[in-house]
């Protein structure tokens, strides 16, 4: 099986050989289109101006060919890579590359796919996943995911950035597989192997920026941007204006692209919080429509969002499957770790109603306001959702790449506290999500680094210092030095996973606990998710005992028994069904009590009668 997306720009080799080429650059009178020949020097091409700002030119075979290189001169000036490259080897200010899509012969042709409540995520940065770094060294490594109990891998951004490292959102051709990964084909061979072995994958995709070095939109295509809306990146890109029809169609190719052209299972949409636009659909929603009459009406595709707002409706159109929830993470962490600065601090009055809330409702921010953002009302209604709706997750790339040293959850919360957490993670009915080198307590950071030149380098790293200037361990400005300089080479060589750790018990130890957690989830909760519904109940005891109780999809009732807290917790405790997980072995003995031991947690199952 072959497979490619046909777009209405870029290069694109069509059956009887010929490449068209397309652009869309309505600021400029004229585009050359430059090839590079074999013989080193270059075929220059006056490219057809069409109607609405659209220039086009069909070359023979003798002209171009798969592997071609190519640019796009500008007014005889300025010389651009394609934006809707498919390949950029030579980064994202070299010529781009055609490429025969359709050359890459797939063997998954009866892949459809996984329903969306065995999802268990693992999110990986290609760059440090393995020492390697690149799309063919993490298929060495799929089989062990499984083992784990992986269902879906999220593959952190691709799209090419500058420079030979970068967390992935400073992407500025959306189409390319950034070179430092390895080539287009390299990464349908890894999305097919892990198909092979029963495994989703999604990627994370940015629509809210382009990032601040290679984007050359702004001198053929300002109609790209809204000066009238800024987000933390510059100008907002504009979903809504005049032109706006051309800079959608952009983006929902690129998602097309994606999930035809790689197969991927899903999308990973970053931010749309930071995206601005008021039509009617809004770019998400029409996004998500035509994911869902395209790839989702024959396999099944899954788009997941990060957005910081807690907006309800997007998720319950149908077309999205679920959100990352971050109000659980920070509601746990605050509990692990005692840390309540910054959006911490919205936490602190009761993080363990906070987390009770997330495990019963989805979100814990449904309207209420935000002292972090000034009170400002955050999030919109969310128990008549299922809560398969909501990742939960206790580590991401973002919390804690965002923070100063990067530190990993396992070395800021003591072992029996994070043991505890871990299991109301797994064995909630919401689907979980783990991030690269969790599953045995990595020991290497996950720092913010990228790639950077000139006084854009030096900007970020001052940047990224200042971020921190306010936190009372950073107010020496000695400490504030301390914090490592992103652009450093040795701040990315120190965050790439060592493997090697698993050789040692305390590593392997944990290895096996979520190994434990995962299959009990693969039997005891995944069987009773289809069907799932909105909402489920919760009762507090003091100020960290909790007791949630779930009518799952099939009419079982789980239930959750815990204590997050250093003190006992002593009240009425109601709970039915048999025992599947208890996090000490006479924990019964206690409950039968009424009375919940420090950081205790008990998971019971009541099965439907028959």
């Amino acid at each position: 099986m072959r497979r490619s997306h046909d777009m209405p720009f870029g290069a694109c080799l069509l059956p009887c050989g010929s490449v068209r080429f397309r652009l869309w650059a309505p600021a400029v009178r004229q585009v050359e289109l430059i090839l590079n020949r074999d013989d080193g020097q270059e075929n220059i091409l006056p490219m057809h101006s069409l109607a609405d700002g659209w220039f086009q030119i069909e070359t023979s075979p003798q002209q171009a060919r798969s592997g071609t290189f190519y640019h796009y001169r500008l007014d005889g000036e300025l010389d651009i890579p394609d934006p809707a490259s498919r390949a950029n080897p030579q980064d994202i200010h070299g010529p781009s590359q055609v490429v025969d899509a359709a050359a890459f012969v797939w063997q998954d042709a009866n892949w459809q796919g996984r329903p969306w409540h065995e999802a268990v995520i693992y999110e990986l940065h290609l760059g440090t996943f393995t020492s390697a770094g690149t799309f063919a060294a993490a298929l060495q490594h799929l089989d062990y995911l499984v083992e784990l109990g992986i269902t879906a891998i999220e593959l952190m951004p691709v799209a090419d950035f500058p420079g030979a490292r970068n967390w992935g959102y400073d992407g500025v051709l959306l189409f390319a597989p950034d070179h430092s990964y390895g080539t287009p084909d390299q990464l349908k061979t890894l999305v097919q192997a892990a198909h092979a072995r029963g495994l989703m994958v999604f990627l994370d995709v940015v629509y809210n920026h382009f990032g601040p070095e290679g984007n050359y939109l702004h001198a053929y295509a300002p109609q790209f941007f809204n000066e009238r809306h800024s987000t933390p990146w510059g100008a907002a890109i504009d979903f809504e204006g005049k032109h706006s029809s051309t800079v959608r169609s952009f983006f929902i190719h690129n998602a097309l692209y994606w999930l035809e052209e790689y197969h991927f299972d899903g999308l990973r949409l970053d931010a749309v919080h930071a995206i601005v636009d008021n039509s009617r659909p809004d770019i998400v929603t029409e996004l998500a429509g035509a994911v869902r009459a395209g790839p989702g009406s024959t396999r099944k595709v899954h788009l997941i969002l990060e957005n910081d707002a807690n907006i309800a409706s997007y998720l319950q159109q149908g077309t999205i499957a679920a959100q990352w929830n971050d109000d659980y993470h920070h509601a746990l962490h605050l509990l692990l770790t005692g840390e309540s600065d910054g959006y911490y601090s919205d936490y602190a009055d009761q993080p363990t109603r906070h987390l009770a809330r997330c495990l019963a409702e989805g979100f814990a921010f449904q309207g209420e306001p935000s002292a972090f953002r000034a009170g400002q009302l955050r999030g919109e209604p969310s128990r008549h959702l299922p809560l398969s709706a909501f990742i939960n997750f206790t580590q991401s790339h973002d919390q804690i790449g965002n923070r100063a040293f990067g530190e990993r959850i396992a070395l800021l919360a003591s072992e029996k506290p994070l043991q505890v957490a871990l299991s109301l993670l797994l064995l909630a009915p919401s689907p979980p999500m783990l991030f690269m080198g969790e599953e045995f307590a990595a020991a290497t950071p996950f720092q913010f680094f990228c790639n950077f030149q000139g006084e854009l380098a030096s900007r970020v790293t001052e940047g990224r210092r200042r971020e921190f200037s306010g936190f009372r361990a950073f107010a020496d400005p000695a400490a504030l030095a301390s914090i490592p300089d992103p652009n450093d080479l040795a701040t990315f060589e120190r965050c790439k996973l060592d493997w090697d750790c698993l050789n040692q018990s305390r590593h392997q130890a944990w290895l096996e606990y979520y190994q434990r957690l995962l299959a009990l989830r693969r039997t005891q909760i995944v069987p009773h998710l289809p069907g799932l519904h909105g909402g489920a109940g919760f009762e507090l005891m003091g100020e960290t005992g909790l007791i949630v109780r779930w009518r799952l999809g099939d009419g079982a009732q789980l239930t959750l028994l815990a204590n997050l807290g250093a003190d006992p917790v002593e009240g009425p405790l109601r709970f039915d069904g048999a025992p599947f997980y208890l996090s000490q072995v006479d924990l019964p003995g206690f409950l039968a009590a009424g009375r919940m031991p420090p950081w205790c947690a008990a998971w019971f199952i009541k099965e439907t009668q028959t």
